[in-house]
């Protein structure tokens, strides 16, 4: 909770809810999975709240945006550099820790950074024999 401490919003319990909720989340969650979840126990949080916070843990750095899935942005609470993988049937995405070296194509370039993007099929989705996505 403490590196959640400097994003600028006061630090009411639905928020608090929210940071607890990202706290080690491993599932890449959306805004709508976050507010379905805490919604529960608090019945008067708007959606927005949940959006804007994560707005604010965006913005401070403290929260990583994915965009790997088309469908919706998911966050990442991990923020350190780390590549993503995401079934194309269930949605499920997976931390990839492994550490790619590139050489820049431009000799003016310094590359300083990447995130690479997997998509394939779990192997939950593929025992139930579901058919591969048409391209």
């Amino acid at each position: 909770m403490k590196k959640f401490s400097n994003i600028g919003l006061r630090m009411t319990p639905q928020r608090m809810a929210v940071l607890t909720y990202l706290e080690g989340n491993k599932m890449h969650p959306s805004a709508e999975d976050i507010y379905k979840s805490i919604s529960k126990e608090f019945s008067t949080m708007s959606f927005a709240t949940v959006y804007n916070t994560l707005t604010a843990m965006k913005n401070h750095g403290c929260l990583v945006e994915l965009t790997i899935d088309p469908d919706k942005k998911r966050f990442d609470p991990k923020i350190s550099p780390h590549h993503h993988l995401m079934c194309i049937h269930c949605r499920r995405i997976l931390d990839v820790e492994i550490d790619y070296h590139l050489a820049s194509p431009e000799s003016d370039f310094e590359i300083i950074g990447n995130h690479i993007e997997f998509y394939g099929i779990c192997t939950k989705c593929r025992r139930k024999k579901v058919p591969k996505a048409e391209e």
